[in-house]
């Protein structure tokens, strides 16, 4: 079926995303992969070619567009290019939306045109060794001594952890508070007591770097608090509709990709005289994941419409993210089995595929956190 979500402005956004990514990310992308980091060199020309900060206003170097169909033609072509690394969903529509949101005048003066221009990368520092989705468990602990918070702690599986200039890390408040004790303090690069840890090693996205995060004795002025005090958990609840809509639509668009290259590949590929496609069993495989890819997208992309209307709910968007990326991982296990022993080779895109997009299921809620939603918004 003809997809009719977007304009014509926004395929010409995509033919912008691919020169892109042909020219700046995929002759790169090995030498990131091997090195487990991409360049900064990178991140700059993104800003130079209008990639981040689509959402933030113009006076502070943004597109000034909040229209989220932009965002999914970022999310869709990266996944399509299999360029995990270079993280610009996270930067662009998880984070984005905490600076656009809760940043003062000041703040945003101070930090909106280094994010846009990619001066400024930035990271969310949640998830701690002994937490993982319970942000109940955080005991990083930020104290008040009057001018500035003192903050002690220690985070883990950082995207962008090596990189981040800016990380938004979320912090104890006050001790009896529980999840509603919460804050949010931007850290920034060279902050006496901020240090980086190993940049771990993953079985898959080799290029983007996910670090550990320490904080001993941070002063962290006032002025960095974001929002009002004790209002993080709120806050992390309001974003986390469009980070699992972002998730999503990586997800889905990911799973089409390898459908299209399944596709090709059973048809030259021969095997007992024949080629595969001829084979009942292949093509109901093929069939199988065509419909699937088919009815997710129906779903997702109707979740990016009542995103743009400010109307998607939570369980909506646990649905998404939960359904889009089970059936990623799904499709690529699918997709690798019917290349064969070629599908185990690195050199063929469907084996990064599989690798890459394990973590789907985990990152951003995983996908029992996003029963448990969809669960309760049914029976409470």
């Amino acid at each position: 079926m003809q997809r009719d979500l977007f304009t014509d402005e926004h395929e010409d956004f995509r033919g912008t995303v691919r020169a892109f990514l042909a020219k700046e990310v995929l002759p790169h992308y090995d030498r990131w992969e091997k090195a487990g980091i991409v360049d900064r060199e990178a991140w700059l020309a993104a800003g130079r070619q209008g990639l981040l900060g689509l959402a933030v206003a113009e006076e502070h170097g943004g597109g000034g567009n909040a229209d989220f169909r932009y965002a999914a033609v970022l999310a869709e072509e990266f996944a399509r290019a299999g360029a995990s690394g270079l993280a610009i969903g996270l930067h662009n529509d998880i984070i984005g939306p905490y600076l656009t949101s809760l940043a003062t005048e000041e703040q945003q003066r101070r930090w909106l045109p280094g994010f846009c221009s990619g001066e400024l990368v930035t990271a969310i520092a949640m998830t701690e060794p002994g937490t993982g989705s319970d942000l109940q468990g955080i005991r990083t602990r930020a104290e008040d001594r009057g001018d500035h918070f003192l903050l002690n702690g220690a985070k883990t599986f950082i995207s962008n952890g090596i990189l981040a200039d800016l990380v938004i890390v979320v912090a104890r408040t006050t001790p009896e508070g529980g999840a509603h004790g919460l804050g949010l303090l931007v850290v920034e690069r060279g902050m006496p007591g901020f240090e980086r840890g190993r940049n771990l090693d993953k079985i898959g996205q080799k290029a983007q770097d996910t670090a550990e995060l320490f904080f001993e004795d941070v002063r962290v002025p006032k002025e960095n608090l974001l929002g009002e005090l004790d209002q993080g958990f709120l806050y992390l609840m309001r974003n986390l509709a469009q980070e699992r809509l972002t998730i999503a639509a990586a997800a889905i668009a990911g799973a089409e990709y390898l459908v299209e290259i399944t596709t090709e590949y059973v048809k030259g590929r021969e095997a007992f005289g024949r080629p595969l496609a001829k084979l009942q069993h292949v093509r109901f495989e093929i069939a199988e994941l065509a419909t699937e890819c088919a009815v997710t997208r129906a779903f997702v992309d109707r979740c990016i419409t009542e995103h743009n209307r400010y109307a998607l709910t939570p369980a909506d968007a646990s649905m998404a993210k939960w359904w889009a990326t089970e059936l990623q991982k799904r499709t690529a296990d699918r997709c690798l089995q019917l290349h064969g022993g070629y599908g185990y080779m690195t050199e063929y895109p469907v084996a990064r595929a599989f690798t890459d997009g394990r973590i789907q299921t985990i990152y951003g809620g995983t996908t029992e956190i996003m029963k448990e939603i969809v669960g309760r918004s049914i029976l409470g």
